[in-house]
């Protein structure tokens, strides 16, 4: 029971902490430090630095590591010989970089204690980090947390972070979710510019109730489905927010997506250790859509569905160093359901691996859609005992009721460079199945190696209107790929996105 006597009193500490941070200018910098769970992006290791808090930061591809031997520049450089300056002249003031201020749950009133409802007191301590620049919410290591789906929304002051170092999670299924909460999201966090969330601990989902719903897919008697509510909660989304930075923390057993981003710009992911089980329904690892420049490094990721899904709207994607699987890979879409216009642009995905996985490298649209899907390149990609290495399905569907269509997402210059491994020999290694009326148009293909997992070699690679070229031989070898474009699109090249 969440007790609201505790509100006055609760609202009165926020004031006083808020005011102290803005007073108090030394010793309040006293972040957690944690050990890191050494689950760092493929082969398991990453950069790693000290932050100015205390807390573990994670350095991303692109930006290499400090030189610790280099001296630290001078905050105000000497003047130039003959400038006429003499000591007695005023100098530039500098400006000291504003100090966290750090707000601890159970100060709020938090127990930790994994079965009290410690949402009020994470509310409050929302309120007042976001009220202060550079406040961190901070949920401490010795402590297992439980809140009900809650909204955190800005906008707040620069520099927020929410800092989990414990064990944070939501109630315990289905029939312990309160009634009147949305029991299709749980954490979200809105309309915000410039807020981080890491840490050194878990966000524990507990999703085996939900996953095990008789609605969910094979859950019924002899592998059916039931009728019956169905919804369940994605674990964290971000939504219509921008400058965001998720790292360091360990996301496991979401009921349903772990992540989502939303309507959102300028978003980096690093260091993210993400699992669930290979039978778990919908827990995609990391899912886009409407969302544009966005980079994800660095990530291990296990789940029962797509490691990363990438879905309509989503722009300027870099993704580099992920480990998958088992799972369902890397997937574009699915794209154009309902008729929908779709559009997906300039994604590139470089060294990854893929293990163990129904899917590697996928993009699936359905029929009758409109868009398209271009300038994407898969680079540096490893494959292991991988059912369906490279993928293209412009006839996806759920059951076998879909009608044929004349209309179609269309699918342009994709390029597969260095794509190795092996794959499960019960399906080819490579698949086009592209649409009689919008047909995929500039595949490329080079140096790429795929050899059977276990038993004979596959070597009957399948396409169907597929238009592309081979930069080097293949393996197995390639030759369905048509030269040229189809007379079709010759003259119709409006891919109708922007």
């Amino acid at each position: 029971m969440r007790a609201a006597s505790s509100r006055p009193s609760l609202m009165v500490l926020t004031l006083v902490l808020a005011a102290l941070c803005v007073v108090v200018v030394d010793g309040r910098n006293h972040i957690h430090k944690q050990k890191p769970h050494g689950h760092g992006g493929v082969g398991g290791r990453h950069n790693k630095a000290s932050g100015a808090n205390g807390a573990t930061v994670v350095s991303s591809p692109a930006v290499p590591p400090e030189d610790a031997d280099e001296p630290p520049p001078l905050l105000v450089p000497p003047p130039p010989i003959g400038t006429g300056i003499v000591p007695s002249d005023p100098a530039t003031p500098t400006q000291p970089e504003q100090q966290p201020c750090v707000f601890d749950v159970r100060a709020f009133g938090a127990a930790g204690e994994s079965t009290a409802d410690d949402t009020d007191a994470f509310r409050a301590a929302w309120s007042a980090a976001c009220a202060v620049q550079s406040g961190v919410l901070l949920v401490p290591s010795d402590g297992t947390f439980t809140i009900a789906s809650t909204t955190f929304s800005g906008p707040c002051q620069p520099g927020l972070v929410f800092q989990v170092d414990g064990v944070l999670m939501p109630p315990d299924g289905p029939d312990c979710w309160p009634p009147s909460d949305n029991r299709r999201q749980w954490l979200v966090f809105s309309n915000l510019d410039g807020m981080t969330l890491r840490g050194a601990g878990t966000i524990e989902g507990n999703g085996e109730e939900w996953w095990n719903l008789p609605c969910k897919p094979h859950r019924g008697p002899n592998g059916s489905t039931l009728h019956g509510p169905c919804d369940s909660p994605t674990l964290i989304r971000f939504f219509m927010s921008r400058n965001l930075v998720v790292e360091g923390l360990r996301v496991e057993n979401s009921p349903e997506f772990h992540f989502r981003f939303d309507g959102c710009s300028d978003v980096l992911v690093d260091g993210l250790f993400i699992s669930a089980p290979a039978n778990s329904p919908n827990t995609d690892g990391i899912h886009v859509e409407n969302t544009e420049r966005v980079r994800i490094y660095n990530s291990k990721i296990s789940n029962g569905d797509d490691c990363i899904s990438i879905g309509t709207g989503s722009y300027d994607l870099d993704i580099q160093n992920i480990s998958c699987g088992p799972g369902h890979g890397i997937s574009i879409g699915s794209l154009g359901v309902h008729n929908s216009q779709a559009c997906v642009a300039n994604v590139t995905v470089r060294n990854a691996v893929i293990r163990n996985s129904d899917n590697g490298l996928r993009i699936k649209t359905w029929q009758g859609g409109a868009g398209s899907v271009s300038g994407i390149a898969f680079d540096g990609v490893l494959m292991e005992n991988v059912r369906n290495c490279i993928i293209i399905d412009q006839y996806y569907c759920l059951d076998k009721r879909c009608m044929n269509a004349s209309t179609a997402v269309r699918v342009a210059n994709v390029s597969y460079s260095n794509v190795r491994g092996s794959y499960d020999v019960r399906s080819a290694p490579i698949h086009f199945a592209c649409s009689d009326a919008v047909p995929c148009t500039n595949v490329t293909m080079s140096e790429v190696e795929l050899l059977p997992f276990s038993g004979e070699l596959v070597d009957d690679p399948f396409c169907w209107s597929a238009y592309g070229v081979q930069q080097t031989p293949t393996i197995p070898p390639i030759s369905c790929l048509q030269d040229g474009l189809p007379e079709s699109l010759l003259d119709d090249l409006d891919l109708k996105c922007p």
